[in-house]
């Protein structure tokens, strides 16, 4: 079964405070969830691979350690995840970016697929499936099946705030897929909104109230 990962640290909790609050604008909950998923890119990418290199310092040389391996792949789901690659691209500015485009339909409350791009090699790449809510699930499971029918194996997923239920629906699904959130919230709501969560994250980003 994966690990889920909650990220208590002070710093990402101060600024969740932040954009949960109703009266945050769009200029600041964007630039705050940026900041949130730079925080959480530094636990996600933890135990990635390196190998140690010879550099030369102003004074000798000095054994150090940097990136190997794999390299790294950043796939938001539409439209909401887009505020999150870039705080991920701060700390590592080679990932390639793919997109997967799903929306929610209001009745069934299930995910609808109308895009998907992706790098040519992203069977080879150890991918980080980004989107800030993880509520019903169905869009992140739908969007990580995509990325297997494509030969992607080595994936995590990065959110902002989970409901229980979309935790649970992602690990039966895809039992080796691990998630890291900022917070685990208390449930959802009859609509399927995270409670108490931040409203709709796409709209609040994007000013599409």
């Amino acid at each position: 079964m994966s690990q889920i990962v909650e990220v208590n640290h002070p710093l990402i909790q101060h600024k969740l405070a932040i954009i949960r609050d109703k009266n945050t604008g769009s200029k600041e909950f964007r630039e705050v969830v940026e900041e949130i998923a730079m925080l959480l890119a530094y636990e996600v990418t933890r135990n990635i691979s390196t190998e140690e290199v010879e550099v030369q310092t102003p004074m000798c040389t000095a054994k150090c350690r940097m990136l190997s391996g794999k390299k790294l792949a950043i796939v938001p789901i539409l439209r909401a995840g887009l505020g999150m690659v870039e705080g991920m691209r701060k700390l590592v500015p080679a990932a390639k970016v793919g997109h997967i485009g799903l929306y929610r339909d209001e009745e069934t409350l299930q995910p609808v697929e109308y895009f998907c791009k992706l790098p040519t090699d992203i069977s080879e790449r150890d991918i980080i499936v980004v989107d800030p809510m993880l509520a019903t699930g169905g869009s992140c499971v739908d969007a990580i099946s995509m990325l297997k029918k494509r030969g992607a194996s080595s994936i995590r997923f990065v959110g902002l705030i989970a409901a229980p239920e979309g935790i649970q629906a992602l690990q039966k699904a895809h039992p080796d897929v691990d998630i890291y959130v900022a917070h685990i919230d208390d449930r959802l709501n009859e609509k399927g909104y995270i409670l108490p969560g931040l409203g709709d994250a796409g709209d609040r980003l994007f000013g599409t109230k």
